[in-house]
């Protein structure tokens, strides 16, 4: 009789929370979240610790909720995320072998946001997450390049996640179903739409070319734009424009993962397109509020076990060194 397999470790690395603080600052429709989850948002050790241990998983990476800071001006954002990334490490602290974290920044200025990422890392932070565009500007401009030159330097990945598009995007494509689809600009189209455009212009702007060893991570089974890669290489490899491997940079500088997509076919397109060794395990707690959705669903997934412990959490061991 064979021994039993060894129980593979589980590392959900898209887990929110807010900060009191921040999300003070935040206003409209981002100013809070239905139901429960606003709640669920700000808990540390009850709740959230109770879900991770029903769902099986060891380890979730913490990151502040969108639109995080990147709405928020140099002069208020630099001290304001220097006392929110405290706290979070307070909290990590308080729990390490059940919670890690990646830093907000204060994106406004570009340097400070250098710095504010070193200091983390060195406080034991996995790297950096930014929400959306950074007021109204996407990240790929030249003046933010200074993040990434600093996060290849310090070997930390930088999470870009979707927020609430840009005002004139969100008048000219979904002001007419809004009232009764509110999700519409935001995790069911909205978001894709913008942080996939993110990706494009972050890949046409040459910053890979200036740091080849930077590492961006994608949620939501990267955006849509996995599905769209061969389409993309083909699109922009014909005569008549600026030569760019496209297909190359995303499958070396990009990971993405499973957050709040539990798709067996979506998965499996992204595993023959990028290779399991690209995809990370993520549920989006507490957007999705029950993580044991996540890990059953894997349990089905019809890839091997090797594979699956890869995606569980090997690597995530790799990329954030847990």
């Amino acid at each position: 009789m064979s021994a039993p397999s060894p129980r593979v470790p589980v590392i959900a690395i898209e887990e929110h929370y807010w900060d009191d603080e921040l999300a003070s600052h935040f206003t409209g429709a981002e100013a809070s979240r239905a139901g429960a989850i606003e709640k669920r948002l700000r808990d540390f050790g009850g709740e959230r610790i109770q879900d991770m241990d029903a769902a099986g998983i060891d380890i979730c990476v913490l990151s502040h909720g969108a639109p995080s800071s990147q709405k928020i001006p140099a002069d208020i954002a630099i001290p304001l995320v220097r006392r929110v990334n405290d706290r979070l490490a307070a909290a990590v602290a308080a729990n390490p072998t059940r919670l890690a974290a990646f830093a907000a920044l204060p994106t406004a200025d570009p340097q400070a946001a250098a710095d504010e990422l070193e200091r983390c890392v060195a406080m034991g932070f996995k790297g950096a997450m930014v929400h959306g565009s950074c007021n109204g500007e996407f990240i790929d401009l030249p003046k933010y390049w200074p993040i990434f030159a600093r996060a290849e330097q310090l070997d930390v990945p930088i999470y870009l996640h979707p927020a609430q598009p840009h005002p004139a995007v969100m008048d000219a494509y979904y002001k007419d179903y809004l009232a009764d689809f509110p999700m519409l600009a935001r995790p069911a189209w909205g978001y894709a739409v913008e942080c996939g455009t993110q990706v494009v212009r972050l890949v046409l702007s040459g910053v890979f070319e200036r740091h080849p060893n930077l590492k961006i991570v994608l949620g939501h089974l990267g955006e849509s734009v996995p599905f769209q890669l061969w389409r993309l290489d083909q699109a922009l490899s014909r005569p008549g424009q600026k030569s760019v491997q496209f297909r190359e940079i995303f499958t070396r500088n990009f990971w993405i993962t499973t957050s709040g997509f539990f798709s067996t076919p979506a998965l499996l397109c992204c595993a023959m397109e990028m290779g399991v060794d690209r995809i990370l395990f993520s549920v989006d707690w507490p957007f999705v509020s029950d993580s044991s959705a996540g890990t059953r669903w894997m349990k089905d997934v019809p890839l091997c076990a090797e594979d699956k412990a890869r995606i569980l959490s090997g690597n995530a061991q790799r990329l954030l060194r847990l």
